[in-house]
């Protein structure tokens, strides 16, 4: 559904406008709805997801039990800090302030398309993330089977 990369820029409200590429996918995948909540693996990274998606994702984590620790600090990314979000009349959404300041969005920022969501990135976590190769001794067998 979503892919590809792009570089976005935040207002000083901290809205963004949704790329004009995925405007109508936004539209017709969710009816504008959109979730916003942490990676829980990544740091400078939110995550964006179609409505219908993230209720899949959501009943999933909150499944999980409540005895693990981390479990509960993936609810708490995930779900407790989950917003949901609606584009204005302008196609821009507002990002929390809180998952702003904690991932370190700023002004630039890159948008990317992966499948059934969106990852916002700081622009300097994504820089430093995306300089990373992979190495050998990372290679899973899934991995070594991909015909790149």
């Amino acid at each position: 559904m979503f892919q590809g990369e792009t570089a976005i820029t935040v207002d000083d409200k901290g809205r963004l406008a949704i790329p004009t590429a995925y405007r109508e996918l936004v539209a017709d995948a969710c009816a504008n709805r959109l979730v916003i909540t942490y990676n829980p693996f990544e740091s400078g990274c939110l995550w964006l997801f179609p409505y219908a998606e993230w209720e899949k994702v959501r009943d999933q984590v909150n499944g999980l039990s409540k005895v693990k620790a981390a479990h509960r600090d993936m609810q708490m990314k995930l779900v407790g800090a989950a917003a949901v979000v609606e584009p204005d009349s302008a196609v821009r959404i507002l990002l929390p302030a809180s998952q702003r300041a904690t991932t370190g969005i700023e002004k630039k920022a890159v948008l990317l398309g992966m499948g059934n969501k969106f990852e916002l990135w700081s622009e300097q976590a994504h820089l430093a993330k995306i300089r990373q190769t992979i190495g050998e001794d990372e290679i899973t067998d899934d991995m070594a089977e991909l015909q790149l």
